[in-house]
């Protein structure tokens, strides 16, 4: 069932996300050596920016990695990665600015991060199921007689990618979104110049950019396994 389509998809997908990667990393290398305004470091940036739209019940954290940086509305917490907590540069002010961004389109009930929210849990049950029909076709579970059909193993999987196609567009304006209320913000505030303001843009393009191959990606999967299906039923 898993042909060569499906591997061809995962490897140039894999690659594009490779280099995207390479590249992100590179920019936020180079730009974590220019400093912002005010000397500020990304926890300063993100406590300012919460405060500045009158957000005062949102925390802001620590957390362990490398570009590991996110929000969670249920915790109310900003967790910023080590580079960006500490850092006191373009790089670490325009990340802790774009998850505040989060922050911001939490407290006005941002649509498009509210049905991100509720598509997470399904998104998570999609994600065992495929789990569990990929294993069992690895050792050949689905060939045996009565289990489940190819068909109905076809259209479980298109089903889970299609979850995965709807959550992946769904996160696209989200996380857009997030960025353009960064920038604006550190651009009315002083921190970023008007020589560094295009660098907090491009690093954030990047980033942006990441979420894009990931959306192509589980559609091209879905549409993959809906060609599969349709060639069995014609």
């Amino acid at each position: 069932m898993i042909g060569y389509g499906h591997i061809l998809i995962f490897a140039v997908f894999m690659i594009l996300s490779m280099v995207i990667g390479q590249q992100l990393k590179s920019r936020f290398r180079k730009y974590s050596k220019i400093p912002v305004n005010y000397g500020m470091s990304g926890k300063d940036v993100a406590e300012k920016m919460l405060h500045d739209n009158e957000i005062y019940d949102v925390s802001v954290v620590p957390v362990k990695g490398q570009l590991s940086d996110h929000y969670n509305p249920q915790t109310k917490k900003v967790s910023l990665s080590p580079d960006v907590y500490y850092g006191q540069s373009v790089s670490a002010a325009a990340v802790a600015a774009h998850e505040c961004g989060h922050a911001v389109q939490h407290k006005h009930a941002y649509a498009f991060l509210k049905l991100r929210s509720a598509l997470v849990p399904v998104q998570n049950v999609s994600a065992k199921v495929l789990n569990f029909i990929f294993i069992s076709m690895f050792f050949g579970f689905m060939f045996l007689p009565g289990l489940i059909s190819i068909d109905t193993a076809l259209i479980i999987i298109a089903a889970c990618y299609g979850v995965f196609t709807l959550f992946a567009f769904v996160t696209l304006p989200v996380e857009i979104n997030a960025s353009q209320r960064a920038l604006a913000w550190l651009n009315s505030s002083g921190i970023t110049s008007r020589s560094t303001y295009p660098q907090a843009k491009d690093a954030l393009k990047w980033a942006a950019y990441t979420y894009v191959v990931a959306a192509l990606s589980s559609l091209a999967m879905l549409l993959y396994y809906l060609s599969l299906l349709a060639g069995r039923r014609s």
